[in-house]
């Protein structure tokens, strides 16, 4: 019985190894930023509130896939959100066409300061950086007055 253990633990481990090619060192895909068309940003914050962000970006064909956000702290309240996404690379048939998709990211409010985002929406014809800008401001509760 312990023979056919061995030997089964032996063909196990050499099928690992001869299975995969570890020879193919090329990449099918890499990383990219899609650009945001609409962010649904609230009116106003709250402190110590946890808000749901909906951002629409392109998805400029059907290789293309939301892969999250990146978030930069820019300054205390100053935020600037890329949409990351993946590009298969390999020999897979696309579809061309461009679709407006949706994504939701949780931002949580810690300052009593406005908060200022910049959500990154691609590039103009002399290549820099484009951005939807939207300033929401923190209600602070001063209570009644005495």
């Amino acid at each position: 019985m312990k023979k056919a253990i061995v030997i089964f633990a032996l063909f196990g481990v050499c099928s690992l190894f001869y299975s995969c090619d570890l020879d193919d060192d090329e990449q099918n895909f890499h990383f990219t930023t899609l650009s945001v068309v609409d962010a649904n940003v609230p009116d106003s914050f709250a402190v110590n509130t946890t808000y749901n962000i909906e951002v629409t970006y392109l998805r400029p064909n059907g290789c293309t896939f939301f892969e999250g956000f990146d978030i930069t702290k820019t300054g205390e309240t100053d935020r600037d959100v890329l949409v990351i996404g993946s590009v298969i690379t390999d020999e897979t048939a696309c579809t061309q066409a461009v679709e407006e998709v949706a994504a939701t990211f949780q931002f949580t409010v810690i300052f009593t300061e406005d908060y200022h985002f910049r959500f990154y929406a691609g590039q103009d014809n002399e290549g820099n950086s484009r951005y939807l800008e939207y300033t929401v401001p923190v209600e602070t509760d001063t209570g009644p007055a005495n």
